[in-house]
C-alpha cells in the first residue's frame, strides 16, 4: 500500500514537472489584428495597426530567443456580428492568442466578451468606450490608447473653462457616440454648463447638412463632434461651408486623428482643440520611431494614436510573456502578469494598468496648426498642455468595474 502510495505522489510530481516543463518551452503566439481595414476608421487603425502589431514583434527580440510569433488580420467592417464572429474563428480554429486594436466601441464590446468567454487576452487600442474598464470590464481586456472618460475631461472640461458653457451634441449613434456624449455631459455640467440640445446621426453617413442646421439654429457656444474618422472629417469640412465657425460657434472636436486633419487640410481645422496621448513629434524617440513606421507605410503616414496604442500594448504583452518563461495559453494570467509590471516604452513613456483594466499614461491638449505655422507634411500640432495620467483617466474610486471589489 505504502508502495502504490509513493508510486502515484512519484507520478503526480513527474506529471506536474513535465507539465511546467512543456509550458517553459511553449514558445509560440499568434496575434489577431482586428480592426477596419477598408472603411471610416481605416486610415486610424487598419493596415497601419497591423503593421504596429509587426513592428512591435521584430523590436522585441523575441524571435532570436526561439519564439515563434505569427500575425493575422481580419476586417470587422464596423458590424458586432462579423467582428465576434471573426474573433471565433480566431480563438477555436486559428488558435490565436491575443486580438489588438478593434475600433469601434460597438463592435469593440461585442469582442469583449467573446474573449472572455474563450479565456483570451484583448489589447484594445482602437475603440474609445471607457465601459470596457468600468461596467463592462474583463480580466481578460487591457484597454491601451484613450477613452471616452479622458476626452471628456481634457478637451470638454478645457473649452468649458475657456467660456464654451452652453453645447449642442452631433453624436454618431452607436455606443462610442453615446458614451462619449454621455461622459462630455457630465463634465460639461459639473462645469457650470448646459447642454442645450443634440442630434445623432448615422455611422459613416455623407450628409451632415441637416445635422448641422440644426446646431446652428441652436445657438450654443460649442457644438461637440462625439463622433470620430470619416465622420468627424465630413462633418468639419460641411460646417465649414455653412460659415459655422464665422459665425461665432465653436466645434469640440472632441475626438480628432492625425489622419483627420490630413484629410480636413490646415485651412480649415486651424485651431481646433483635441486630446491626444501620442504625437509623432513629440521627442527623439517618438520621431525616430515614426520615422521607421512612415518608411513602411504605403502612405508614408506617421503613426495615429491608435496604432502607436498597438505597437506599445503589443511590446507590453510579449514583456509580460517572456517574464513568465512562456506562453501559458491562458487570458487572465497573462493579463495578471502584464498589470504586475509597470509600462514603458519610447510611444507612451512610463505607466501602469490598473486593477481594471485601464492603461495609464499622460494625456496632452493640442491644437491645430495655421498653415503658416507648419514646416512639414505631417506638422499639424502645436501643444496646449499636459494632463498627468492619474488625472486624465476615470479614477479608481469612481470605476464601476466588478474587478475592484474582488
Amino acid at each position: 500500500m505504502k508502495k502504490s502510495i509513493a508510486s502515484f505522489l512519484l507520478g503526480t510530481a513527474l506529471a506536474v514537472t513535465t507539465a511546467g516543463a512543456a509550458f517553459a518551452q511553449d514558445k509560440t503566439v499568434k496575434i489577431g489584428a482586428l480592426s477596419d481595414q477598408s472603411g471610416l476608421y481605416a486610415d486610424l487603425g487598419g493596415p497601419g495597426s497591423t503593421l504596429a502589431a509587426q513592428m512591435a514583434v521584430e523590436d522585441s527580440g523575441l524571435a532570436a530567443k526561439g519564439w515563434k510569433i505569427d500575425i493575422i488580420s481580419g476586417d470587422h467592417q464596423n458590424k458586432p456580428d462579423i467582428g465576434t464572429a471573426i474573433a471565433r474563428q480566431w480563438f477555436d480554429v486559428d488558435k490565436v492568442d491575443v486580438i489588438v486594436d478593434v475600433p469601434n466601441s460597438g463592435v469593440a464590446l461585442a469582442v469583449n466578451n467573446v474573449i472572455k468567454e474563450k479565456n483570451g487576452v484583448y489589447i484594445n487600442s482602437g475603440a474609445a468606450t471607457s465601459d470596457l474598464t468600468n461596467a463592462q470590464c474583463s480580466p481578460n481586456t487591457v484597454h491601451w490608447t484613450y477613452d471616452t472618460y479622458m476626452l471628456a475631461h481634457t478637451t470638454g472640461q478645457a473649452l468649458v473653462k475657456a467660456g464654451g458653457d452652453s453645447w449642442f451634441f452631433l453624436t454618431a449613434d452607436y455606443a462610442f457616440g453615446a458614451a462619449l456624449e454621455r461622459d462630455t455631459t457630465a463634465v460639461v455640467t459639473a462645469n457650470g454648463g448646459k447642454i442645450v440640445g443634440g442630434v445623432k446621426h448615422p455611422l459613416n453617413t455623407p450628409d451632415f447638412s441637416s445635422f448641422l442646421l440644426q446646431a446652428q439654429a441652436s445657438k450654443a457656444k460649442i457644438i461637440g463632434l462625439a463622433n470620430a474618422g470619416g465622420d468627424t472629417t465630413n462633418t468639419i469640412k460641411q460646417a465649414a461651408e455653412f460659415g459655422i465657425v464665422k459665425g461665432g460657434q465653436k466645434l469640440a472636436a472632441l475626438l480628432l486623428f492625425l489622419t483627420d486633419v490630413k484629410a480636413i487640410g490646415l485651412e480649415t481645422a486651424q485651431g481646433l482643440n483635441f486630446t491626444e496621448t501620442f504625437y509623432w513629434d513629440m521627442n527623439d524617440q517618438t520621431r525616430a520611431f515614426s520615422k521607421r513606421f512612415a518608411a513602411k507605410m504605403k502612405s508614408s503616414a506617421p503613426p495615429t494614436m491608435v496604432q502607436a496604442g498597438v505597437y506599445a500594448g503589443v511590446r507590453h504583452y510579449l514583456k509580460a510573456l517572456e517574464a513568465l518563461g512562456g506562453n501559458p495559453h491562458d487570458g487572465v494570467k497573462v493579463v495578471e502578469k502584464m498589470k504586475s509590471m509597470p509600462t514603458e516604452d519610447d510611444l507612451f513613456g512610463k505607466g501602469e494598468i490598473q486593477p481594471n483594466g485601464r492603461t495609464i499614461h499622460s494625456a496632452y491638449l493640442f491644437e491645430v496648426k495655421t498653415p503658416s505655422e507648419s514646416k512639414g507634411p505631417w506638422d499639424f500640432y502645436k501643444l496646449v498642455g499636459t494632463v498627468p495620467g492619474d488625472q486624465a483617466f476615470t479614477p479608481l474610486s469612481e470605476s464601476k468595474c466588478a474587478l475592484l471589489k474582488k
